[in-house]
């Protein structure tokens, strides 16, 4: 049976689903709790949302103070996690640069998750006293947190309303995730949140700023409306756009739209500097429409591969590959360009699962796939009218990329799942799994569910 994949999943660059199973329907996050995700260091330490007797050490963290850094479990349900760190630095009255993260983590989710702190002593944790926010202090540490420590992270899920019978979801359950097995990993695109779901324009305001058009990013983020959003702010959006009337816009704007709002105080004093306003933005932010413009590329460039039938566990000439650590990260800084001479035992690599097939994340230092491979990714940058030195970003070099390279596909750790769809009260399925750092548990749960309409799907 042909999959239809949903209109917002298009305009995110994913236009396929790996798997033909059937999917079980249903809804994820009816409650925050439905959502929960917990990271994993690379020592294999956990950060727990619920509170256990005691912290356990990480990374070789010790109770001496000399260390200028200090560990803690930052947990969060319901939060935003730039806002989630700011009203910490708040209450701690540092800024937020002192705080140090390794993974972004869903906003409508309990999350657990871990950061360092600056110059922060383990008593002063307690003046954090912010509702659905936990600041917990594991130790001390000579050095910052940093994606580097990261090895991935461990998801609880429950998928409600489900309206298919128990040994039918048990049947396609098991089909899709036998379907990924085979395949060697789920398709590694890069999932709804980092693009937004209800409003997906992140990456169109990091396409804008490639182009050298602050005022088009500016007005894309404040006054593109979306059909799917909050009716109040959409309402917002679209006066503004109609307008351009910065003041009018700060006395009907919705409180929670906390960003936004900052840029149109900008502008309502310097009504035309469009960039000086984007800059109002916290730098990790500005830096994330890029790579969000990046990702995009990146889901086309997957799905034309699967589209055009071209494998995702066995390479074509000029593909690149990338080694596999034990730990099952990839080694994505030591790539391998697949020709005549080593196709073969590259191949022999990928099944034995010391090797991955990767695409390109398009950046001014990231050279292109060469072969069947590279004439599609050609094809797509030429319809989006961008080249590889756009990714400079010369008028704020902080926001240019260089670019890397990503796994087609990544494996998945750990499934289980508890059935519950012939209790009336409760039609539902819950499923633990384990992904590897920067990849999205949306995209597994999208080939389970195969949701017809995302929003209503909870994604």
């Amino acid at each position: 049976m042909l999959q239809v994949v949903p209109e917002i999943d298009r305009l995110l660059g994913i236009e396929t689903f790996a798997t033909k199973t059937s999917g079980i329907g249903g809804r994820i996050r009816g409650d925050t709790e439905d959502f929960q995700v917990e990271e994993i260091l690379a020592d294999g330490s956990r950060a727990h949302f619920a509170l256990p007797d005691r912290e356990p050490m990480a990374l070789g963290a010790s109770l001496e103070q000399s260390q200028r850094y200090l560990l803690c479990v930052l947990a969060k349900q319901n939060w935003d996690n730039f806002l989630a760190i700011k009203n910490v630095a708040i209450q701690l009255g540092i800024g937020q640069n002192s705080i140090q993260i390794a993974g972004i983590k869903d906003a409508k989710a309990v999350t657990a998750q871990y950061v360092t702190i600056e110059n922060l002593k383990i008593e002063d944790t307690c003046r954090v006293n912010v509702s659905g926010i936990q600041l917990r202090p594991v130790g001390y540490l000579r050095y910052p947190l940093s994606v580097f420590y990261l090895l991935g992270n461990s998801f609880k899920i429950k998928i409600t309303n489900i309206a298919q019978d128990k040994d039918k979801v048990n049947t396609q359950i098991c089909q899709v995730i036998q379907e990924t097995t085979e395949l060697g990993g789920m398709p590694n695109y890069y999932g709804h949140q980092r693009f937004g779901t209800t409003r997906p324009i992140t990456h169109y305001v990091g396409k804008a700023i490639l182009e050298g058009d602050f005022e088009k990013a500016v007005m894309l983020f404040l006054a593109k409306p979306s059909p799917n959003e909050h009716p109040e702010s959409r309402k917002a959006r679209t006066d503004l756009q109609q307008t351009h009337d910065f003041k009018a816009a700060l006395e009907y704007y919705p409180k929670q739209l906390r960003y936004e709002r900052s840029i149109l105080k900008f502008l309502n004093e310097e009504p035309n500097e469009y960039l000086k306003a984007f800059n109002v933005l916290p730098l990790k932010l500005q830096a994330l429409f890029v790579q969000a413009y990046q990702s995009y590329l990146f889901n086309r460039f997957l799905s034309e591969r699967i589209k055009n039938g071209l494998p995702l566990n066995r390479t074509e000439i000029g593909d690149f590959t990338v080694g596999i650590e034990r730990t099952g990260l990839p080694m994505v800084n030591m790539p391998q360009t697949v020709t005549t001479q080593n196709q073969t035992k590259i191949n022999e690599a990928i099944t034995l699962g010391k090797m991955r097939l990767a695409l390109p994340i398009v950046g001014f230092k990231q050279k292109l796939s060469s072969g069947i491979m590279g004439e599609l990714e050609q094809h797509v940058l030429q319809q989006e009218d961008v080249n590889l030195q756009s990714f400079r970003v010369t008028i704020n070099s902080q926001l240019g990329n260089r670019g890397s390279l990503r796994t087609a596909i990544t494996p998945v750790k750990n499934f289980t799942y508890l059935n519950n769809t012939n209790n009336n009260n409760d039609p539902s399925a819950s499923i633990t799994f384990t992904l590897l750092r920067g990849c999205y548990a949306t995209i597994l749960l999208r080939e389970i569910i195969k949701p017809q309409n995302l929003i209503t799907a909870g994604f």
